[in-house]
């Protein structure tokens, strides 16, 4: 279903009309058969097509709100759609239809010396909060993976991205409808009012995980005042180091790749570590600078090029979302380890190398959610892995870590059957 408005009902009687009806609702779903959760996301697929001028013509209202606001180029590159994007939102559900369903499978079993046979099975996590920002492809992905994964869920779209997102959820919506799934599982909270992410924070007990998804403001308030267990990630500051023994061509082609196919995603690199034995690293700093990267890096890189501007502490720590780069020379792999220890986020890392053994000792020993030899850090997204879509990429160490996606949106239970067992 879809909320009120904010001027028709106070907060506190939407966000309770939602949870009672979300929560009521979620079992409807989790025991759909997952032919019918296909069909659905099918359904869903053709009535995002069918309103596809509308949703084109919201997102062009707020992509205007968000210029007039002077937003960072960053934040509007995250709010646009074009015929193209809203191609790949779709083809995303479609890839999320095709999946197998995770509910239902048998994770492990065994049978005791007693006879009792024990098996672990996946189930759904039951009500699916997710909080987001600027990125109205959330809105599908994030509805998608909860029909798949027989979820539940309540979406609180950001202020910026609020008419496309709503646009998208009603075409959904409408999608759910003609398949027959329980429409009221899946509620879009039409206000801006931020007084809502505050009761999603605080619903122990009717909301069984929240995702939060957009800036580092956004996710320290939820990692702050969430009462409800959280998926999440602060912030991606991401690195590729750059071995001794790495093909030029290559690293030159990954780095422009990692550095500049977008700046404004989560999982674009933000530092290059070269190491000091690599004999092309003024080729690789001049490429980034001819690209219209701006470099900043100590008095070693500023040598290999007049534009390189000298780096601060901050600068290690930062994640830039924009055509902006920290550089640094190390001298093995054990201080590029070490740098990453120190000032990675937990994200996404990359080796460009030639050397296996070196390569294996980074995989290894580099503790991020995402760790790639030989391939640019814009793989940290879960249609690269084919989840067809992703709720973010988590960072904590418990239950999901990387793209959280529909099998990732799911628990397990124990079930035990036995012919009369009783325990002495």
């Amino acid at each position: 279903m879809t909320g009120p408005r904010s001027d028709e009902v106070s907060v506190d009687d939407a966000f309770l009309q939602a949870a009672i009806t979300t929560r009521a609702a979620k079992e409807g779903v989790a025991q759909c058969t997952p032919a019918m959760r296909t069909h659905a996301l099918t359904a869903m697929v053709v009535a995002l097509k069918r309103h596809e001028d509308k949703i084109l013509s919201a997102n062009i209202e707020d992509v205007a709100a968000a210029k007039n606001k002077n937003l960072s180029a960053a934040m509007i590159d995250r709010l646009y759609l074009d015929p193209a994007r809203f191609k790949a939102i779709c083809d995303g559900v479609s890839a999320i239809a095709a999946q197998p369903d995770p509910v239902g499978r048998i994770l492990a079993s065994w049978q005791r010396p007693n006879g009792l046979k024990i098996e672990r099975i996946a189930v759904p996590l039951g009500v699916v909060g997710i909080i987001y920002e600027s990125r109205p492809n959330v809105t599908a992905d994030a509805l998608a993976l909860c029909v798949r994964s027989g979820n539940a869920c309540i979406l609180r779209s950001g202020s910026d991205s609020l008419h496309s997102s709503e646009a998208i959820f009603t075409a959904m919506q409408e999608g759910l409808r003609e398949s027959g799934l329980p429409e009221a599982a899946y509620y879009f909270v039409r206000s801006a009012d931020r007084d809502f992410v505050g009761k999603m924070l605080s619903a122990r007990g009717v909301i069984d995980v929240i995702v939060p998804r957009g800036g580092k403001s956004l996710v320290e308030r939820v990692q702050q005042e969430s009462r409800v267990p959280i998926f999440a990630h602060l912030e991606g500051n991401n690195h590729v180091y750059v071995h001794a023994s790495a093909d030029t061509d290559m690293a030159e082609k990954i780095l422009i790749n990692a550095k500049l196919r977008r700046t404004s995603v989560c999982g674009a690199a933000e530092t290059v570590l070269i190491d000091h034995a690599f004999p092309a690293a003024q080729q690789l700093v001049r490429a980034l600078l001819d690209a219209g990267c701006a470099v900043r890096g100590g008095a070693g890189m500023q040598a290999l090029d007049a534009r390189v501007v000298p780096a601060s502490e901050s600068d290690w720590q930062t994640e830039y979302l924009d055509a902006i780069i920290a550089a640094k020379f190390v001298h093995n792999v054990d201080e590029a380890i070490d740098h990453i220890r120190c000032y990675g986020s937990g994200h996404t890392e990359a080796i460009i190398t030639q050397d296996e053994a070196v390569s294996e000792k980074f995989l290894k020993q580099v503790d991020s959610a995402l760790v790639l030899v030989n391939a640019s850090t814009q793989f940290a997204d879960g249609g690269e892995f084919g989840f067809g879509g992703e709720l973010g990429i988590a960072t904590g160490r418990l239950h999901a870590r990387g793209p959280v996606g529909a099998e990732q949106l799911t628990t397990f239970k124990y079930c035990l059957r036995g012919n009369g067992q009783i325990r002495a």
